[in-house]
């Protein structure tokens, strides 16, 4: 039966911004839902020394939860080889994070789509990163996830893999039992493609999945496209309660359960409270047992 994790986009700004609340103080909260797990992100910490690290083990434990996965955001596709450089030893640092707090994935990007970035050049750097780290995940036990992602929110830039074609080129040219996808529908939907088509491409190579349901206050997805270059999220897009937005979960999950998938599913909702979020863990609870 998969296990549940939960991210807070409900406090992306009291945890990585004006500080206002702390990880333990969210962990506590997340142990008030009925989740098995959080999800980790680099801008969370206050530290990465090995001390604060294990204090964070040790308040997921005490409030009986596990980290199973590093929201990590590498951005491969700079045309700065040394800036390459550095964000592959960034990404072995979030590799190592993740097995310090007994997690077993670490999410993977392409980076973003920059002015003049070349389909070559993007695909050929990002499957280069990706296998210079294989040797590092397989070492610490830990399974590189890369998602058919949509932005950080903090770069100025969409995901240079946003398309499938594109993402697929990446995925098919990495053969590793330390590297699978990370399965989000609702990002397929913002790239304009149907999530079930996208499902029935990778589900083979599904180790983990993101839970979330996506909706337009506003506008279109063609005027997405026309805020590239923005930092943040666009205007007028909508995280909202798992189960109202666009996405079949009775069709995503029954995919899943033909090819054998039991992992974590990561829910990414909340962004209007606690309690939203806590509609989405229920509505998920439900699905996974009518469909697993």
């Amino acid at each position: 039966m998969p296990k549940l994790s939960v991210f807070p986009k409900c406090y992306m700004d009291e945890l990585c911004v004006n500080r206002t609340m702390s990880l333990f103080d969210w962990i506590e909260l997340a142990g008030t839902l009925d989740v098995d797990g959080v999800e980790m992100y680099p801008r969370f910490f206050e530290s990465f020394e090995p001390e604060y690290l294990e204090r964070v083990r040790k308040h997921l434990t005490r409030c009986r939860l596990e980290a199973p996965m590093m929201c990590a955001s590498p951005d491969f596709t700079t045309p700065d080889s040394v800036a390459r450089r550095t964000e592959i030893e960034r990404q072995k640092q979030m590799i190592d994070i993740t097995a310090q707090l007994g997690g077993r994935f670490c999410r993977v990007l392409s980076g973003q789509r920059r002015e003049g970035l070349s389909r070559n050049d993007g695909v050929r750097w990002t499957v280069d990163a990706i296998n210079t780290l294989l040797d590092h995940a397989a070492s610490s036990g830990v399974i590189l996830n890369m998602e058919n992602h949509y932005k950080d929110g903090f770069w100025r830039y969409p995901e240079f893999a946003q398309d499938l074609d594109t993402f697929l080129e990446i995925v098919n040219q990495i053969d590793s039992p330390w590297f699978g996808v990370n399965y989000d529908p609702s990002n397929a939907i913002i790239a304009g493609e149907d999530p079930l088509e996208v499902l029935a491409a990778v589900k083979l190579r599904v180790v983990s999945m993101h839970a979330s349901d996506r909706y337009l206050e506003r506008g279109t997805l063609e005027d997405l496209k026309r805020q590239d270059g923005t930092t943040g999220y666009a205007k007028g897009l909508k995280h909202g309660v798992i189960g109202r937005g666009l996405n079949d979960y009775s069709k995503i999950f029954s995919e899943l359960k033909a090819v054998g998938f039991d992992g974590w599913i990561s829910i990414e909702d909340g962004l209007n409270g606690l309690e939203e979020l806590r509609e989405s863990v229920s509505f998920l609870r439900r699905k996974i047992a009518e469909c697993f």
